[in-house]
């Protein structure tokens, strides 16, 4: 199933239309298709399932579909809803309408109207809830350059891609992996490809502490940025500036509500992260960041662009589709994108 695949949840009593609907929008339109047999089952799969659209029958047993209707305008007014009913009188229809829904079918169902008011709704849905969603304030911290854009790179393509402000600070030049200037020119680049702001600090190479003046470097950008999502190195790693760094940064970022580690290519065994987040259609973008570290390319294999899709690849056995990026979650109050498509590691 793609990863932007329509969701939608189909709820009547009779098994034999609901059946009907789910095959016709799985094959015919490509949807996500989770069913319900009554008015109160549907409540229940919301907590598990996020639909673009819920399609209903009215007349069911408990709960009938204008009282589910209700509910759903209650809990999020913006989800669209198509009503069905083997009733075509102006009654049914007008209660429908009082009741608001979006679109109004009866039956026997017309196939090609019932895809039609489905894409057309999700599109609709979807384009609501992008326009009144909060911008993040992200800021992604780094010991050295391409750190990053190896741990998140397809991540923060995301947040470009959904209008979030991207800052990216990095501690050192990387003066111990190549020549410094070099890798600042890269850094520029790649954080120009994403339309990011930059800031490379002069700390030493191989010698940053995790505390003192890295707590107060960060303190600084963090007070300039503001940020409502920070991403660091993870202290589950073998080499000390990234152990370093996550602990400044956690010191550092102490009011901000959503913090999360990435993994390093030195991370060790112990890494365990808590978020699977999905990068099928930024794996590309990832990939073309990471090629603007061109100095760092001939000497790191972790660089090369199969060693870096073998490894989100490795991830998706844990969050599904194609091309993972794990997390281990510090804080969580805001959303990470697309949230509804995380999957939480169940102890």
């Amino acid at each position: 199933m793609p990863q932007d695949a329509p969701r939608v949840l189909v709820v009547d009593d009779d098994p034999d239309v609901a059946l009907l609907v789910k095959t016709v929008l799985e094959r015919r339109a490509g949807c996500e298709v989770v069913l319900a047999h009554d008015g109160r089952t549907a409540v229940e799969r919301l907590s598990t399932f996020t639909p673009d659209v819920v399609v209903t029958d009215i007349e069911m047993p408990g709960l009938d579909g204008l009282e589910l209707l209700a509910e759903l305008r209650q809990a999020d007014p913006r989800l669209p809803v198509i009503v069905m009913t083997a009733h075509v009188s102006v009654e049914y229809a007008v209660s429908a309408l009082r009741a608001q829904a979006d679109e109004f079918l009866t039956k026997p169902l017309d196939n090609a109207r019932l895809v039609e008011a489905v894409t057309r709704l999700v599109a609709e849905g979807r384009a609501r809830k992008e326009a009144s969603r909060p911008r993040e304030v992200v800021l992604a911290i780094g010991a050295h350059p391409d750190d990053v854009e190896i741990g998140v790179g397809g991540l923060l393509a995301a947040h470009a891609q959904a209008g979030d402000e991207i800052t990216i600070l990095t501690l050192s030049r990387g003066a111990r992996g190549g020549d410094a200037e070099s890798r600042q020119h890269e850094s520029l680049a790649s954080a120009e490809m994403l339309g990011a702001r930059l800031f490379v600090k002069d700390l030493v190479d191989t010698e940053i502490s995790g505390g003192g003046a890295t707590v107060r470097l960060i303190e600084e950008v963090v007070a300039e940025v503001q940020p409502t999502i920070v991403y660091t190195h993870s202290s589950n790693d073998r080499h000390q500036d990234h152990r370093a760094v996550s602990e400044a940064t956690i010191a550092a970022t102490r009011r901000v509500g959503t913090v999360a580690c990435y993994q390093s290519p030195s991370a060790t065994i112990d890494f365990r992260p808590t978020r699977f987040v999905r990068i099928d259609q930024y794996i590309g973008h990832k990939l073309r960041l990471l090629e603007c570290f061109g100095s760092q390319t001939a000497t790191r294999d972790y660089l090369e662009p199969e060693f870096v899709t073998a490894t989100a690849r490795y991830w998706s056995r844990f969050g599904g589709g194609v091309a993972i990026e794990p997390l281990e979650v510090i804080r969580e109050t805001a959303e990470f994108i697309g949230a509804h498509e995380l999957t939480r590691l169940e102890n």
